[in-house]
């Protein structure tokens, strides 16, 4: 499902009383929309619970962003989590790949 809807979705089901939070992987997307809440992690699409095969980093993110669902206060809050998809590789050359050939990242 496409960040957008999603952010959408949330904000309809936050009207109904129900907290909602968005894990994304789309930072301009997602600030575009303002979901009530939402964690962006910079890992590529399909990615922004963890890698594959990685259950500590995944527990991670899931504890982090739960902390946000429980302290944010304030509507339309974005926080970045400071993962990286790949410690040795400070520039993010994964996004600039994601581009070019997107299913092989």
């Amino acid at each position: 499902m496409c960040h957008q809807s999603v952010g959408l979705f949330a904000r309809a089901i936050e009207e109904a009383g129900i907290p909602t939070l968005m894990l994304s992987a789309a930072l301009d997307i997602t600030s575009s929309v303002k979901p009530p809440r939402a964690v962006f992690v910079n890992f590529p699409l399909g990615h922004q619970a963890g890698k594959p095969c990685d259950p500590e980093g995944q527990t991670r993110i899931l504890l982090d962003a739960l902390h946000v669902l429980e302290t944010a206060t304030t509507p339309g809050t974005l926080v970045q989590l400071p993962y990286k998809w790949d410690e040795h590789d400070p520039l993010d050359s994964w996004e600039a790949e994601e581009m070019l050939h997107p299913s092989l990242v």
